[in-house]
């Protein structure tokens, strides 16, 4: 890689996951071979469980596209990016004077940024974790009902037996 501008501006953090990955960090499991410092795998880790693992160049130029309409600052559209906010009070800290700048379009931005941005790994894990209990509940409700089941068949055989005796 070749530098062309020195300190070029802020980088969105998956620029800099972007950049370890093209020198090798996450393909190098002993970490020895790869061309990465060790400070910087502890960074590479970090960005591997944030919103940035997920992101694509397309993502963020897409961010950076539809955030114009909004008059944002660069700083802003990087947290944007970097956080991925997904509530109104999630947006206040990045946005400055957020309530008077966007009025009526503060659920439109948030449904923008939750649309194009994906969402945080953290959130994706609990989803799928819901979703397995979920599905437990209903095996689980399923062995009962087929417990229940074969308790009526056992006693409508004992009572057959019963019956069966006594003629």
């Amino acid at each position: 890689m070749k530098i062309i501008e020195s300190n070029g501006g802020a980088l969105t953090n998956f620029e800099v996951l972007d950049l370890f990955r093209s020198r090798g960090a996450g393909k190098d499991p002993t970490r020895v071979i790869a061309s990465v410092l060790p400070s910087e795998f502890k960074v590479f880790d970090y960005l591997e469980q944030s919103v940035a693992r997920d992101q694509t160049k397309e993502i963020v130029h897409k961010l950076v596209d539809e955030c114009k309409k909004y008059d944002l600052a660069k700083a802003e559209v990087l947290n944007i990016a970097n956080i991925r906010p997904s509530s109104v009070p999630e947006v206040f800290p990045i946005i400055e004077k957020f309530e008077e700048r966007m009025e009526e379009k503060m659920e439109e931005f948030l449904e923008m940024v939750m649309e194009i941005l994906p969402a945080h790994p953290s959130e994706m894990e609990s989803k799928e974790e819901a979703d397995e209990e979920e599905e437990e509940a209903v095996e689980g409700e399923d062995d009962a009902m087929e417990g229940e089941e074969e308790a009526v068949e056992d006693e409508e055989k004992a009572v057959e037996n019963e019956e069966g005796t006594m003629e």
